[in-house]
């Protein structure tokens, strides 16, 4: 089996700092942390905990999160939540391998399970697990040709492939290689239908090709390949993000997804499983191929799409989200299949597959933020505030990224000899700056990355500044999104937050605005960059509220009348350049991720002459 470029840190010796921490310890103190008291589907009755209640994927899907927050926090709390849960599946297993919930024999299940076991064996050295996972895998080995995999574990097999992988790195055994290419062979080729085949418009049936939490899932099988030998995968990984941008792209990097591949339109929304799992397959792809690209990608999903599907407190999430998005309400929408309440705010709008699996975002990005090479040297995946400790080099990073364009990396500890610190110049980045032990240095980046080679000592400091103009990207009809750095801007009408009754946990909400949507910009017509005023200031103990957003963009814009809604949503915006009599004013935009009420895909209007104060 083929190495990865970069390795993994083991969970729990990356740590999160500043803003990210403050994010984690609000998803501690709100959904995840109370989830077991509110939501019965994880509690004590759970099949995962020996009882009899749900027993399917809710507590795999629950702890896949619980398990890394516990550890990136070093939350005793939570530990203890996580503990008994492991324990209890590691006591279930039978003699023939087979292990779980005695009323259920999805194979599926288990690959969630499987995951969660192996980051506890990542965190904790716990010596039951690689025993336990090889008779499992011996049981599976012998059943899969009588048994074979159905339904969900037919289009998610590459999860039962990248534990088999794990595995394999720790305990080396041909007959796991044997295996993996039995569950190949019985799982969906998702590069081959995402590079060649795929949808290009709204999905109109149910298929496992196009749900949008399998595609995002499917999308590490290529990068799985490789490792097992299989020429070709980056080229066809690369086709297959084309063609979801291409088809289904939206501005946030996400594609769309509700519940099933849905266009471009930004009227249709993606559902929060996705947005979880295209970031974990990102991170592992990342690690695979040590490629910029992948966490270019993996940035703008986090701090964009992540962060706007739940509360800035974290007290309730969504199952879809629209990037055009002006009401949250119970209504009937032009969703591809769902119910009327799935972009409210609450405990399970919608199936409560969401709510068991979005807990797994933010602490997994945090866990998989830097990697490490084969010589002990580092890699950033993603940028954010954080102490690392690798094996031969411990750095702290401090900055206020993506809200700033500064990131500055501090040696806390280096064993001596000369290591690489390989550094991301994100594709939007036209003019990297970068200062070594104080002295610039000019480097070019090669597949989207720079690599600083030397013999390190405990107080030397790197200094990166990633410059983020507003850029202006296409859309569809001719609109218009902004974006600086990873950051999508989008405008928020207002909030008005109207609590919906009788509904369980930590409280359900619809929100309507408290002013007009229906704005364009003005912005010249080919323009790539636009050149306006910009605030930035450090995010608060909830970066991702409205309230105090860190950034603020002010632009020109008009009100345009005939866009108006359609099916609940604000209609596609008009094909572009609009015109309209009405006065130009300033618009405000904000970072996406502040604002659960939205327009990040703008109609454009040719400018006018205009003066007059930016920010009120």
């Amino acid at each position: 089996m083929q190495p990865n470029l970069l390795h993994e840190i083991p969970l729990g010796r990356i740590t999160p700092r500043g803003w990210l921490h403050d994010q984690l310890l609000l998803q501690a103190r709100g959904l995840t942390g109370q989830l077991e008291e509110v939501w019965p589907d994880v509690g004590p009755e759970s099949g995962w905990l020996g009882g009899g209640g749900e027993s399917w994927e809710r507590g795999p899907y629950y702890l896949d999160g619980l398990v890394p927050l516990a550890h990136v926090l070093g939350d005793a709390l939570l530990l203890g939540k996580a503990r008994k849960w492991i324990d209890w599946m590691l006591a279930s297993q039978r003699p023939d391998g087979w292990f779980g919930p005695a009323g259920n024999d999805d194979w599926w299940t288990r690959m969630v399970a499987l995951k969660v076991l192996m980051q506890h064996t990542d965190a904790t050295g716990d010596e039951r697990v690689v025993p336990f996972m090889q008779r499992y895998f011996a049981h599976q080995a012998t059943e899969i040709s009588t048994r074979p995999f159905r339904r969900w574990a037919v289009a998610r097999g590459q999860e039962n492939i990248l534990v088999i992988q794990w595995l394999y790195d720790r305990a080396p055994d041909p007959s796991l290689l044997l295996l993996a290419s039995k569950i190949l062979a019985s799982t969906v080729d998702w590069g081959g239908y995402l590079a060649d085949r795929i949808v290009q418009g709204p999905a109109t049936r149910f298929s496992h090709l196009t749900h949008v939490v399998n595609v995002a899932m499917g999308l590490k099988l290529p990068a799985l390949r490789a490792r097992l030998g299989d020429a070709g995968q980056r080229e066809i990984l690369d086709r297959a993000f084309d063609n979801l941008d291409r088809y289904h792209g939206q501005a946030t990097g996400m594609f769309s997804g509700d519940e099933w591949l849905a266009g471009t339109s930004p009227n249709h929304g993606v559902e929060l499983c996705a947005v979880v799992e295209l970031m974990y397959s990102l991170e592992v792809i990342a690690r695979t191929y040590g490629s910029g690209t992948f966490g270019d990608r993996l940035e703008r999903v986090a701090y964009n799409a992540l962060a706007a599907t739940m509360t800035a407190d974290v007290t309730a999430h969504q199952y879809h989200q629209q990037p055009n998005q002006v009401i949250a309400s119970i209504a009937r929408r032009d969703w591809t299949y769902s119910s009327e309440a799935p972009n409210t705010f609450g405990l399970a709008p919608h199936f409560g597959c969401c709510t068991a699996n979005l807990h797994q975002g933010w602490p997994k990005l945090a866990a998989s933020l830097w990697a490490e090479d084969g010589e002990g040297g580092l890699a950033v995946l993603a940028y954010a505030p954080c102490l690392v400790r690798g094996r031969d080099l411990e750095i702290e990073v401090e900055t206020n990224y993506p809200f700033d364009e500064t990131v500055v990396i501090k040696i806390v500890r280096a064993s001596a000899g000369e290591r690489a610190i390989a550094l991301r110049v994100p594709g939007w980045c036209n003019s990297p700056e970068f200062s070594v032990v104080g002295a610039a240095v000019d480097l070019r980046a090669v597949d989207g990355i720079v690599a600083i080679s030397r013999e390190w000592q405990a107080g030397d400091t790197i200094s990166v500044r990633l410059p983020m103009p507003v850029r202006v990207e296409t859309r569809e009809n001719g609109a218009v999104s902004l974006h600086t750095g990873p950051l999508t801007l989008a405008y928020c009408p207002g909030e008005i937050w109207r609590p919906i009754p009788d509904t369980p946990g930590l409280g359900d909400w619809e929100v309507f605005p408290r002013s007009s949507w229906n704005f364009g910009l003005e912005i010249e017509a080919g323009a790539s960059t636009v050149p306006l005023a910009i605030e930035r200031r450090p995010p608060s103990n909830q970066p991702f509220a409205l309230a105090g957003a860190p950034v603020r963009v002010a632009m020109r814009g008009r009100f345009v009348p005939s866009w108006e809604l359609l099916h609940n949503s604000a209609a596609p915006p008009p094909p572009s350049p609009v015109t309209t009599n009405q006065t130009p004013r300033p618009i405000i935009l904000v970072p996406y991720g502040c604002a659960r009420l939205r327009v990040c895909e703008f109609p454009r209007i040719e400018p006018v002459e205009f003066t007059g104060e930016v920010f009120d």
